[in-house]
């Protein structure tokens, strides 16, 4: 794999997060004496400087097809990355104590993507296990949970849960009476609800009954609601109010000398 030196030194050194940080004893590979490097791990890669403040590192390790696992050392706290395949090199590394070094293993154990993609996979199928589960609970039935399907919506929803309606409604005055629709017949609810019926879909409260009204008093009623008896009524009540608000500011203000 062909890889940019000015690309890699920006990434390593640029301000974003890094997954990992710490010094650590790196073994040679052609001699043996461990020297003091300053690693840094951003994703699957693992940089090393030769300082903590160096401004370019000294080398990169790609961490894919590879294992991180303990080796017994001279050294205390030591672990290796092994890659596959005979002519492959094998990175020995020292940590500086217990804690560092399970949480450098730990650390590059998870930065492959071979890794994360079976964290993608474990959690997919946890999530689909989740939605059959939760299908199952809405449900109500002790069987076991199939498939998820998304609950009905609109004409469908509307079809399961609403009773039929007949097509033209009877009528009372020119108003419809839901009294006449399905179980019409049966005596009114006095408990001041709608209720249920037998098949337990809710039936609609029932009209107070409806007055006959005549000619005349139909014709008196509308007189009574023409624009010009609203107008008289309203400069009526407001005077009435004005005159209210004028004693009471009086009665507020006291008697004056």
């Amino acid at each position: 794999m062909k890889l940019n030196e000015k690309s890699l030194a920006f990434y390593a050194t640029c301000d974003s997060p890094a997954d990992n940080a710490g010094f650590l004893y790196k073994r040679g590979e052609r001699h043996t004496a461990y020297h003091r490097r300053w690693f840094v791990l951003k994703g699957n890669m693992l940089f090393y400087f030769e300082e903590r403040d160096s401004r370019e590192p000294v080398g990169v390790i790609v961490l894919e097809g590879c294992n991180v696992e303990l080796c017994d050392s001279a050294e205390n706290f030591t672990f290796a990355i092994r890659f596959g395949g005979s002519k492959s090199r094998t990175y020995v590394l020292a940590a500086e104590s217990q804690e560092a070094m399970e949480s450098w293993v730990k650390s590059l154990s998870r930065a492959s993507f071979d890794y994360m993609r079976l964290v993608v996979r474990e959690l997919e199928k946890q999530l689909q296990e989740m939605s059959r589960g939760l299908a199952g609970g809405c449900g109500g039935s002790q069987d076991a949970p199939g498939p998820w399907k998304p609950k009905p919506s609109g004409p469908e929803q509307s079809r399961e849960r609403l009773p039929a309606l007949p097509a033209m409604l009877p009528k009372e005055n020119g108003c419809a009476v839901w009294n006449n629709v399905l179980g019409a017949d049966r005596p009114p609810d006095t408990s001041g609800c709608g209720g249920h019926d037998e098949e337990g879909t809710p039936r609609p409260p029932p009209l107070p009954p409806r007055r006959r009204v005549s000619n005349g008093e139909a014709a008196s009623a509308g007189a009574a609601e023409s624009p010009s008896t609203f107008c008289r009524l309203h400069e009526q009540y407001s005077r009435e109010v004005a005159r209210l608000r004028q004693d009471w500011q009086q009665r507020r203000r006291g008697p004056q000398p």
